[in-house]
């Protein structure tokens, strides 16, 4: 019978601690040495945990991995995503002006995440992560193409592709940058840059 309560309410938070202690020592031990060169008793001794717990709750240093990048992408589309429903409340309708705000609320997170997304830009991941990473790509272009009410032409499809490289890559720039001022400054750039290419060619 499965328990219910108190008992079974601080079970649940004592299991969500110890997967967040784990998934924040892991972010630092893989931030510290990279994947390849991380340790799973690495990552316990900071959590204070056990090599039995991890296995446990994530199945191994692979899962882990993925599952501190899943959290960080979606931080990212929480943020993102957010952002732009704040601001079609305020009333903005033009899809362009939604896009930067969504393209702003993903730089912020990239400096605020500076450390996550430094080890995720890398390439040292385990088997499987490019093809995860790709995939989730694909899956932006198609997100930001909605949003931007972008046609099937190969005008809208490749415009759509070259502003998420664009973001992209300024995500990459800001979190390699020395400060938040220097952040700020390639924040601007980039939007500046998107800006650009208003208006789209729409769905017809």
């Amino acid at each position: 019978m499965a328990r219910t309560g108190k008992g079974a309410s601080w079970e649940w938070s004592r299991t969500a601690q110890t997967r967040r202690s784990m998934l924040q020592a892991a972010r630092e031990v893989f931030g510290e040495h990279g994947f390849a060169e991380a340790s799973v008793a690495d990552v316990v001794g900071r959590a204070g945990s056990s090599v039995g717990s991890l296995y446990h709750h994530f199945g191994g240093k692979t899962e882990l991995f993925m599952a501190l990048w899943e959290e960080h992408q979606a931080a990212h589309e929480e943020a993102a995503a957010g952002t732009v429903a704040a601001v079609k409340h305020e009333g903005v309708r033009d899809p362009m002006a939604l896009f930067i705000a969504g393209a702003r609320a993903f730089l912020e997170g990239s400096w605020e995440r500076r450390d996550l997304a430094r080890l995720f830009m890398d390439r040292d991941g385990p088997p499987g992560f490019e093809l995860m990473r790709r995939t989730r790509s694909r899956e932006w272009v198609r997100q930001n193409a909605i949003l931007l009410g972008a046609g099937d032409d190969p005008g809208g499809r490749l415009t759509v592709m070259v502003l998420t490289s664009v973001i992209g890559e300024a995500g990459r720039e800001v979190a390699t940058s020395e400060t938040e001022d220097e952040a700020r400054e390639v924040i601007k750039a980039a939007l500046e840059l998107i800006a650009r290419f208003d208006p789209i060619p729409h769905a017809t």
